[in-house]
């Protein structure tokens, strides 16, 4: 399981609503290169968004399901990424002083060839992938807010 956290200078509600736009995915999520699709009524549980990961010509066609959403505090989704497998994903959003954020991200393969592969390595990477990813969220977060 690769776990990271990252503090953010917004607020959860600000953070969130990054989270809860499932076109911006593409632009934080290490690895998603395009966007083909969210449904209406995105991060609701069951909900999905369509999305291809991977580079040209490789590329997978694949969808991410929401498991549990709370507001501006959680998000789990089960990230497909067939047939290499899936990732259970899960992002907590607590409140810190001064109107900061502290995201924390979980991440574990559920299923397929990517569960059976487990190396240092493999968590070596998957733990900068979601560093990356993070810091990405930050800065859209913090653009985000500077428009407010």
């Amino acid at each position: 399981m690769a776990i990271v956290q990252r503090i953010v200078p917004a607020p959860p509600d600000q953070v969130f609503a990054v989270l809860s736009d499932g076109w911006s995915y593409s632009d934080w999520v290490v690895g998603t290169v395009h966007i083909r699709d969210v449904d209406a009524n995105w991060p609701e549980p069951g909900s999905r968004l369509h999305h291809k990961a991977g580079p040209w010509p490789l590329s997978l066609h694949e969808s991410s399901q929401v498991l549990t959403c709370v507001p501006q505090r959680e998000l789990t989704i089960l990230a497909g990424l067939w047939p290499l497998g899936e990732a259970h994903v899960r992002i907590v959003l607590e409140p810190v002083a001064g109107g900061r954020t502290r995201i924390t991200m979980e991440e574990t393969f559920r299923a397929g060839p990517l569960r059976w592969v487990h190396t240092k390595l493999n968590d070596l990477v998957l733990h900068r992938r979601n560093i990356e990813s993070l810091r990405r969220l930050c800065d859209i977060a913090t653009r985000e807010k500077s428009r407010a």
